[in-house]
């Protein structure tokens, strides 16, 4: 098993914005979705992207984020905007495919002045 590789994260100022993506093996896949972890904060959804192309966001994030999937790089996005303090976190890619789930390692996402 091959895991995901994110990249982009990086410290940027309130109302800033990143691009995360994440590199995949698997060129099929039922779901790749991003999710976040603060310190001391249960890991939580951000955002779903289904094979189907059907999306799906936390409401803390709607209208600010974006995920997107690139199949011909077998790459995800997400298009963070008008970024919180509270988006701070450790950011996780996770793919669904052939029966199995797959983490990436995570990229730090710090947004403060």
């Amino acid at each position: 098993q091959v895991q995901p590789v994110e990249s982009g994260g990086g410290l940027v100022q309130p109302g800033g914005s990143l691009r995360l993506s994440c590199v995949a093996a698997e060129s099929i896949f039922t779901v790749m979705a991003w999710y976040r972890q603060a310190p001391g904060v249960q890991r939580e959804l951000v955002a779903r992207i289904q094979s189907d192309g059907r999306t799906t966001y936390a409401d803390s994030v709607k209208d600010r984020f974006t995920i997107s999937r690139d199949n011909s790089k077998n790459t995800m996005y997400l298009q963070m905007n008008s970024l919180k303090p509270e988006d701070t976190a450790v950011y996780y890619c996770y793919v669904l495919a052939l029966g199995r789930i797959l983490w990436g390692q995570g990229t730090q996402v710090t947004v403060s002045s």
